[in-house]
């Protein structure tokens, strides 16, 4: 089946729906969502949105704070573009039905919350699950918009572009290009549709589980990055992931995330033996920038041989800890975790893509029609780490921005738009009996990337990682030619895309710098590596 829109939105989180409900009045929009349209990242975050709201702060120290963060690889004129364009952002959301939580300060009413790295209190949050409260308002948004369609339970399988030499969706990109859409599954039926569009946006969220431990949904295989690579776009600063120094650690908890807050309302990290061991890494103690708190908590483990290190928030007023997590407190509670009581036992996790497709300020790749925004896009805000509860608030400046662009774009002819897209090919292939190649090459890359390309890297593991990685792709390659495709084949091909993109980069950046750590290059060179890690998928003729 074929369907036309004006514009296809790959993704239902927060980038993807804002950007829906600002085009929707200038043509009709598909969403396309892999399960259903609430299982997205934005839904698992629990922080909130750094956002200048406080009379005591200002944009200089927001933007100090980030670039501080990003250490030396923030475009500087970006950062201030997204800080800016924070606080009307926040109204917006509000007006789209968001409930921030609120008190009696002078904060525009909204309660801020400090998390590592920021000078002053600026988070905005709804309680301690930000994200499903803000999910929940867009959808609603969403749903009620009668030019939005959803398309759940159907995964995006590659882009089509105007150069695409058809076989199966395969794409032979050359490097001006204009996308017109995309083949997507239904995963119900396994039907293979065309999509075209005059606008297509890739907002699928990051690839954390490319990793073993990760704090990310089922969802997060990285498919936008390893669609817009294959279909011929720039990605970049991939060796860049960010890992969340505080997941739960419990063998009944699925990545459960112990939100910043924590930390910043006086949560205290101790070892095994309830020493306090941050002051020995920064002088900021428990409230450094994630990179340097999760090398602690590596470091500390590796020195111990324990399976976790703890979190203790016991000295606070426990109405105080219930208040203030109530889903953290209810989630360990099920566990047998009294965390007014308790430390919490954690560990990093695999948590955020600081790179991705490489975008401008609008949200543009260098394919025509086609867009990244969210997690799945590198714009230059976050550099080589990510502030905390930086990223909700680049979603949303980025899509408000990409719509203002896409609808002024929608207006311009194009003579090389795609007429007519050749139907999906699945001629010569079979239905598998091999399912078991797919989830042991899918368990293989997790652990080979957790092990090999982790918090700290060396040259020997990177090497051996590549080594493997083209192997696992070879087989990957194999198995989609000779078979029908499923929606597990579909994520482990991307996943293993994304997961040589991370190893490529991290061979190419011999420094050590944010969010990459090589034991062979401790040092920082800003001579020779201030600036970013740019791949591009070799032309195939």
């Amino acid at each position: 089946m074929r369907y036309d829109v004006d514009f296809l939105v790959i993704g239902s989180g927060i980038a993807g729906l804002s950007f829906s409900l600002k085009v929707a009045k200038s043509g009709q929009v598909a969403i396309v969502t892999k399960k259903e349209a609430m299982e997205t990242s934005t839904n698992y975050a629990q922080g909130g949105i750094a956002s200048v709201s406080d009379k005591y702060d200002s944009f200089d120290l927001h933007l100090n704070d980030t670039l501080q963060s990003g250490d030396g690889l923030c475009k500087e004129d970006v950062v201030e573009m997204v800080v800016k364009g924070g606080p009307a952002r926040i109204r917006e959301l509000i007006a789209w039905g968001v409930s921030f939580t609120r008190n009696n300060t002078d904060s525009n009413g909204l309660d801020l919350v400090l998390e590592g790295g920021h000078c002053k209190k600026r988070i905005v949050h709804a309680g301690d699950f930000t994200g499903r409260v803000i999910e929940q308002a867009l959808l609603d948004s969403a749903r009620n918009n009668e030019n939005i369609a959803f398309f759940e339970n159907h995964i995006a399988v590659d882009l089509i572009t105007y150069s695409t030499r058809m076989k199966r969706g395969v794409v032979t990109a050359a490097h001006e290009d204009v996308c017109c859409g995309a083949y997507v599954l239904e995963t119900k039926t396994n039907e293979v549709h065309t999509f075209r569009a005059k606008t297509t946006v890739l907002a699928t969220g990051g690839a954390g589980k490319v990793y073993f431990y990760t704090s990310n949904p089922d969802i997060a295989t990285g498919d936008g990055i390893a669609m817009a690579y294959r279909a011929g776009t720039l990605v970049a600063n991939l060796e860049f992931v960010q890992f969340h120094p505080t997941c739960l650690y419990n063998p009944e908890a699925k990545n459960f995330l112990i939100s910043e807050t924590v930390r910043g309302e006086g949560g205290i990290l101790i070892d095994s033996q309830g020493r306090a061991f941050m002051e020995d890494y920064s002088p900021q103690k428990d409230l450094a920038c994630r990179d340097i708190v999760a090398r602690a908590i590596d470091t500390e483990l590796k020195k111990s041989g324990d399976d976790s290190v703890f979190l203790d928030i016991t000295h606070k007023d426990p109405d105080f800890i219930k208040e203030h997590f109530p889903n953290i407190y209810k989630r360990c509670l099920s566990l047998g975790i009294e965390i007014t009581k308790d430390p919490i036992p954690v560990v990093p996790a695999a948590h955020y893509m600081c790179g991705g497709v490489l975008v401008d300020m609008d949200g543009k790749t260098d394919v025509e029609r086609l867009y990244a925004i969210g997690e799945t896009a590198c714009t230059g805000l976050h550099g080589a780490n990510r502030l905390a509860s930086n990223s909700l608030l680049e979603a949303i400046v980025y899509a408000d921005r990409t719509a203002k662009s896409a609808i002024e774009n929608l207006k311009k002819e194009n003579a090389l738009f795609c007429q007519d897209l050749p139907a999906w090919d699945p001629m010569g292939t079979m239905d598998s009996d091999e399912a078991i190649v797919v989830s042991h090459n899918w368990d293989e890359i997790r652990r080979l990337m957790w092990n090999y390309v982790g918090i700290v890297r060396s040259n020997k593991r990177l090497l051996r990682a590549r080594d493997r990685i083209d192997m696992i792709e070879k087989e990957i390659h194999q198995y989609y030619w000779d078979f029908k495709i499923t929606p597990d084949l579909v994520e482990l091909r991307n996943l293993a895309v994304v997961a040589d993109l991370i190893i490529q980069s991290a061979i190419l950046r011999k420094e050590s710098r944010g969010l990459h750590y090589n034991i062979q290059y401790p040092q920082k060179d800003d001579r020779h590596w201030q600036k970013d890690t740019i791949l591009r998928r070799p032309f195939v003729g």
